[in-house]
């Protein structure tokens, strides 16, 4: 029987090439699991579809309304996950393997949702940071906001992780309204076929927010332009190619790359036998070895070890990894599986060749090792290869990345304050590392470890006995943590929460009057116009609230009475308040002052409308603010104005932002802040709510 020919989703239809194709094999059997070719696709057809039909779509939905089709999608593809992880075997990957990949990529989905309907707004432009005045008379001011790039995301995939990477990419593109081209690496296309043909069938997405390149990607990037991105994960050798393709330097393409990284983990010197993080510091060491067959981009190649305690650690992790069972996914006992191809197995054999040339191989045997449930020549299987360099200088443990089950032990020696300056010497001679951890209970050797290596890590974990049983490991890239790193590793991010759904966005200074940006931005700016039409606001629905509706109450007269109750009624008996002399001789105040949540509280008591009605409650304050000391004898008035209103959703309610601004008897403003209520979407409550 034939195997299947991959298709490409392009253009609203599965394209299928004219030709054969190039076969596939399954990384366990070396059967022919599918074919992949590209022959005749149209790319240019796919850049216009996502820029013509794909990104307006998306552009028309709010950040929640697209979070809301992420977390539909997300809970589809749990529901069907059982299929995946059965074809997920034919790559190599055990359950386990899977669980990182194919569960992980779905989880990454709904945390973005969860993150996106959390952090962003109702609406489809991000505000970034206060207005800034421009000018003194405050009819000039400026503000930053993010708007969707008018272009298409690109992901040129790896191998290693088929549905992760793709989806771990889609999630902030697809939130920021871009839509994406995929083109995953053919070894594993078929599992990334899969999943699309799940999401295209679902109905959920909107039409050109997802398509499929299945073989080469020809011709891809030369259409590309300013508007568009590329996000790539592969070799470093590859990511240059790609940077420097004309098209991507001519348009200034966006361009974020993870690539090779030796990353290292460090036993600090405190970690001997028999403590907690010695026994972490193996089982992390084990488990980053044999996780996906060592084929992460965050595995541990380089363990670095006080050179007092290599002995004992190389022999604990020796006896840890005579434990591990080689073999086809899913057969009894098999704990780790094959790698992807045989050509890689290649590829992994030839670093450790070179590896050899410095380094002592003291655990697995390329040559003699049981395989369980298949072929060992068939299968693309390797043992666990645990190597020691006792000269850390030594070259090659630093440059050369074996891209499967191995890793290499390198003593330090413990020099300096707080002994962590060799290991940190070190960490950076991999010239760019994605993540790196240190295993310790020393607080100070931890302090001294990530402070030295930051610059050259995108991320570091610090690993002892008070994280250990929540901690998430080595090699795991989370959705709210940045992933990446600097020189070697790629020099770019992913994920990192809405940092991610912000890269995929423009970035644009706004300069204008209060009413404009006001009119803009969504958000009722200070100094631009109030509405008071006679209504107080508590008293309207988010139906009828707008941006600029207004009330002003007062004046209301502090007197010395009323600060010294409430100093009596609260506890709050600061000197600034209840005793004349010592308040006079403070320069900031120059005599007893009222306390500042005495006029917050008088204000609330100004603006507020007691009755039943639209506001169902307060629930903060926001950037509170005292700005001029309040005396006996000064007059109070509040001015309160809706600020920004954000529905949520289909809830009934929705919060409301509310300006306040309390001002003396001369108008200088005392307290500033932003009140924070949840107010009904219809008043009275529709019938049944």
């Amino acid at each position: 029987m034939t195997a299947p020919l991959l298709e490409s989703y392009a253009a609203g239809r599965w394209y299928a090439a004219p030709d054969e194709g190039t076969p596939i094999a399954d990384a366990v059997t070396g059967e022919t699991v599918a074919r992949v070719s590209s022959t005749g696709l149209d790319v240019a057809a796919m850049l216009h579809h996502a820029r013509t039909v794909g990104g307006p779509a998306l552009r028309e939905l709010t950040f929640h309304q697209r979070a809301g089709l992420l977390k539909q999608l997300g809970l589809r593809l749990v529901a069907g996950k059982d299929a995946f992880h059965a074809l997920s075997r034919r790559t190599g990957a055990t359950d386990a393997d899977s669980a990182v990949d194919v569960d992980g990529g779905f989880g990454t989905l709904l945390s973005y949702a969860s993150r996106a309907r959390r952090e962003l707004p109702d609406d489809t432009t991000v505000l970034d940071g206060p207005v800034e005045p421009l000018g003194r008379g405050g009819t000039f001011l400026g503000q930053h906001l993010y708007t969707p790039l008018r272009g298409v995301a690109v992901q040129v995939n790896a191998f290693n992780f088929p549905v992760w990477g793709f989806l771990e990419k889609l999630a902030p593109a697809f939130l920021a309204g871009v839509p994406t081209i995929v083109k995953p690496a053919s070894q594993t296309a078929y599992l990334t076929e899969a999943v699309v043909r799940e999401v295209v069938g679902s109905g959920l997405l909107p039409e050109g927010s997802v398509q499929l390149l299945a073989g080469s990607p020809a011709g891809l990037l030369d259409g590309l332009s300013g508007q568009d991105l590329v996000s790539f994960t592969g070799s470093a050798a590859t990511a240059r190619k790609l940077r420097s393709h004309p098209a991507v330097v001519a348009g200034s393409v966006r361009f974020n790359a993870e690539a090779d990284s030796l990353n290292c983990s460090v036993l600090g010197p405190d970690a001997g036998p028999g403590t907690p993080e010695f026994d972490l510091f193996v089982d992390q060491l084990v488990t980053e070895m044999t996780v996906k067959a060592g084929q992460r981009c965050t595995a541990i190649r380089r363990a670095l070890v006080p050179r007092h305690l290599v002995d004992d650690m190389v022999g604990a992790t020796r006896e840890r990894l005579a434990d591990v069972v080689v073999g086809a996914p899913g057969a009894e006992g098999v704990t780790m599986g094959a790698l992807a191809s045989l050509d890689q197995r290649e590829e992994v054999l030839r670093s450790v060749k070179a590896l050899r040339g410095v380094a002592e191989l003291v655990a697995g045997d390329p040559e003699h090792f049981a395989v369980v449930g298949a072929d060992r020549d068939r299968g693309a299987f390797l043992p666990p290869l645990l190597l020691r360099c006792d000269d850390p200088a030594a070259a090659e443990p630093h440059d050369v990345e074996a891209f499967g089950p191995v890793s290499t032990v390198l003593p330090y020696e413990v020099t300096g304050a707080g002994g962590a300056a060799q290991a940190v010497e070190l960490a950076a001679r991999g010239q760019g590392s994605l993540v790196g951890s240190v295993v310790t209970h020393d607080r100070e050797f931890a302090r001294d470890f990530v402070l030295g290596a930051a610059h050259a890590h995108g991320r570091v974990l610090v690993l002892d006995r008070d994280d250990a049983g929540e901690s998430t490991g080595h090699g795991s890239p989370l959705p709210v943590l940045v992933h990446g790193g600097p020189g070697r590793a790629g020099g770019g991010e992913e994920l990192g929460g809405i940092r991610g759904v912000l890269h995929h966005m423009q970035r644009t200074a706004v300069q204008a009057s209060p009413d404009v940006l006001t009119a803009v931005g969504g958000r009722w700016v200070r100094g631009a116009e109030r509405h008071d039409d006679g209504v107080h606001p508590f008293r309207k629905s988010l139906a009828e609230l707008r941006i600029g509706d207004s009330v002003t109450a007062g004046p209301r007269a502090v007197t010395l009475e009323d600060i010294e109750h409430f100093a009596e009624f609260t506890g709050d008996t600061f000197y600034a308040h209840m005793d004349e002399r010592a308040a006079a001789a403070n320069p900031l105040f120059g005599g007893r002052v009222a306390h500042g949540y005495l006029i917050v509280s008088w204000a609330a008591g100004l603006f507020v409308d007691p009755d039943p009605g639209p506001v169902l409650a307060n629930y903060g304050v926001d950037d509170l603010r005292f700005l001029t000391p309040v005396k006996p004898g000064e007059e109070l008035t509040v001015t309160l104005t809706c600020k920004q209103i954000t529905p949520r959703g289909g809830a009934d309610h929705g919060e409301v932002r509310w300006d306040a601004v309390v001002v003396d008897t001369d108008g200088r403003p005392v307290a500033t802040y932003d009140v924070l209520t949840m107010v009904a979407r219809t008043w009275p409550p529709a019938s049944g709510s």
